[in-house]
């Protein structure tokens, strides 16, 4: 089994004091975010890796050694986009989390991160030349340290499209869901940019976007995983969503849960609540943050 701790919420940044107890407890309990009874995960026992999912692994590294030492590999799935703070006001900067990767690579070899640049957001404040050049910076700064990017664009849910107006009126921007060919080709050109900086380019989970150059994205993967153990386990293909490739695994995150507060995030349908359950969180509580039923 393997464990991604999590596309929900941003455990290493905010709940490393949680999952340090829960691990060596060997087991968390999870909410159901369909509202159905909670479940128990284990975290040791029939484990064969984890994918964690962050922004800033700096307060997680102490976790990431105490993973090590009970023998199991684990993938960190980083996101850098290095976004004006209308965007991303809690973020740290972007050369913060360029050091922690390429730290992770020193530590633990290339293949131990994957680069995420996403979700792309088209904007007056990041237009599509400005993405080329963001990237650009970013890709050689990290050459060397990790192996593939994985890139999509921003899905504008109902919740997003309302926490970007708020931003845009508040920010004085305006921002755009461009048509699936500007999407292409822009994706194109980021994957050239990618290429020479020895970086595989990867799209998440928009088939509509893919093409034969570009393939799709495995965010958990169990050969990076199996490379990064020294032998091979299988896992089989269970994607979130249509078009996902990725492997079965049991989520130990909840919505609502991540204060960073970015503005395009599909996981967090209220900012206050978001604030207010990481505020009141218990470490050493079974849960990650205070039940669905009492939201």
């Amino acid at each position: 089994m393997i464990v991604s701790a999590s596309y929900r919420t941003d455990i290493p940044a905010f709940y490393g004091p949680w999952f340090d107890n829960r691990f060596r407890a060997g087991w968390a309990m999870v909410a159901n975010p369909y509202g159905g009874r909670p479940s128990r995960v284990a975290l040791r026992e029939g484990v064969d890796g984890y994918v964690f999912w962050t922004r800033n692994i700096g307060p997680f590294l102490p976790s990431l050694a105490m993973v090590t030492a009970a023998g199991l590999p684990f993938v960190v799935q980083y996101t850098v986009t290095n976004y004006p703070r209308p965007f991303e006001p809690s973020v740290i900067p972007a050369e913060r989390s360029l050091a922690l990767i390429r730290r992770l690579a020193d530590q633990w070899g290339p293949r131990v991160a994957v680069w995420r640049y996403d979700p792309i957001l088209i904007s007056d404040l990041t237009p599509e030349e400005w993405h080329l050049d963001n990237f650009a910076g970013l890709a050689t700064v990290l050459a060397g340290a990790v192996d593939e990017v994985v890139v999509s664009f921003a899905q504008i849910y109902r919740k997003t499209a309302r926490h970007l107006a708020v931003a845009a009126k508040l920010h004085h921007f305006a921002w755009e869901d461009p048509a699936a060919g500007r999407k292409r080709h822009l994706i194109d050109r980021l994957s050239q940019i990618a290429a020479p900086h020895g970086m595989r380019l990867t799209l998440c989970t928009q088939p509509d976007l893919a093409d034969d150059r570009i393939p799709a994205a495995r965010c958990i993967d169990v050969a990076r995983l199996s490379d990064l153990a020294g032998h091979p386990f299988a896992a089989r293909l269970k994607g979130n969503r249509p078009g996902c490739l990725c492997a079965e695994s049991r989520d130990i995150g909840d919505y609502d849960s991540c204060p960073h507060g970015c503005v395009y995030c599909y996981a967090v349908g209220s900012r206050g609540l978001a604030k207010r359950r990481f505020r009141d969180q218990d470490p050493a509580g079974e849960f990650l943050a205070f039940p669905a039923a009492e939201r």
